[in-house]
């Protein structure tokens, strides 16, 4: 899955913001609170009127995201995900309608991306070792042919009257770390509404979905990193009832030749996918958001801005891997001095 690194995005205006304790603005209230899930860094803020209703909400909207964890973790011996994997090759898994769902769309954005979103790169044997060092060589081109033989999103068979997956040969694996922390925010922000929270901002690392205002009225601001100083701001905008999500090579990688090769595998051929530093989509989804860089990612600067150009709604703003800033034709970005923005 990309890497959703915690500097990319920074929220401007709660830099300074306390776990747990409130910020005031007006009559309503701040309240934010942070959590290690999904393997990642999460970070919740809401907008209430008192601590009790903001730190009940907080709580509730955690426990969401480890519920969604627990139910379908790569990881976890007791998930849905890991039962399916462990039988690939010998029979259906009945799964719970949200699991099945979830699957279910996944295979739909990969049909739309012509594969190049595919929750069985799981299958692929690992060639690979992101440690941020130059080696000498690529693997050899035989290993890596082999090495995707197992993928295949086509393969997945789903039985919508029994909600069973199954996983056809021996050794197939799927894994939905790149679209489940988007699906966790989306979830958990079901639970906020319920709660009555009008006002919000969840950081599932680097996955930000905000919705309502501030507490003191205004917009939330969020800011693009510079992916050479990630503690460094390149750029903003100020938005509502919208994802942002961004991902990046620049923190798992490693170098042959003077060439970086990101995480991120090209489930079509089995090598890294190069060309791009970062991928930030906006769009009012943050499920599909979160899939969606991984698809920008895998086709590359030119065809992944025009697969996003094709698209309503949707949004982006990429970073090369010579540091030029593309966007796509409907993205308005407030830029700080020394940027170089391109358009198609």
């Amino acid at each position: 899955m990309p890497a959703k690194p915690l500097l990319i995005l920074l929220l401007l205006g709660l830099l300074s913001a306390v776990p747990g304790r409130a910020q005031t603005g007006g009559a309503r209230h701040t309240f934010t609170r942070s959590a290690h899930l999904m393997g990642s860094h999460f970070t919740f803020t809401v907008v209430a009127e008192n601590d009790s209703a903001g730190q009940r909400a907080l709580r509730a909207g955690l426990l969401e995201v480890r519920r969604i964890d627990r139910l379908m973790s790569f990881w976890d011996s007791t998930s849905e995900v890991v039962r399916i994997n462990r039988l690939a090759g010998v029979r259906p898994v009945a799964v719970s309608a949200e699991t099945f769902d979830l699957i279910n769309r996944t295979l739909r954005l990969s049909q739309l991306s012509d594969g190049a979103f595919d929750i069985t790169f799981a299958s692929a044997d690992k060639l690979y070792k992101f440690d941020r060092q130059a080696h000498a060589s690529l693997p050899d081109s035989a290993a890596v042919r082999a090495s995707v033989r197992r993928i295949g999103w086509q393969k997945i068979k789903l039985d919508a009257a029994q909600r069973t997956v199954f996983l056809p040969e021996k050794g197939m694996r799927i894994n939905l770390a790149g679209i489940l922390q988007g699906y966790g925010l989306r979830r958990a922000k079901q639970v906020l509404d319920k709660m009555g929270i009008k006002g919000g901002l969840m950081n599932g690392s680097g996955d930000i979905y905000c919705w309502g205002r501030q507490a003191d009225g205004s917009l939330w601001r969020v800011a693009i990193g510079d992916p050479d100083h990630p503690r460094s701001v390149a750029a903003w905008i100020d938005v509502t009832d919208v994802a942002v999500v961004t991902a990046g090579n620049y923190e798992q990688y490693f170098t042959v030749g003077g060439q970086v090769y990101g995480h991120i595998i090209n489930p079509h051929t089995g090598y890294p996918s190069v060309g791009l530093r970062s991928v930030t989509i906006i769009c009012p989804d943050v499920e599909l958001a979160d899939g969606l860089d991984e698809v920008v990612f895998v086709k590359g600067p030119t065809a992944g801005l025009a697969f996003i150009n094709g698209l309503k709604n949707v949004d982006c703003t990429l970073i090369t891997d010579d540091n030029r800033t593309l966007v796509s034709k409907g993205m308005k970005l407030n830029y700080y001095h020394g940027s170089t923005t391109m358009r198609p």
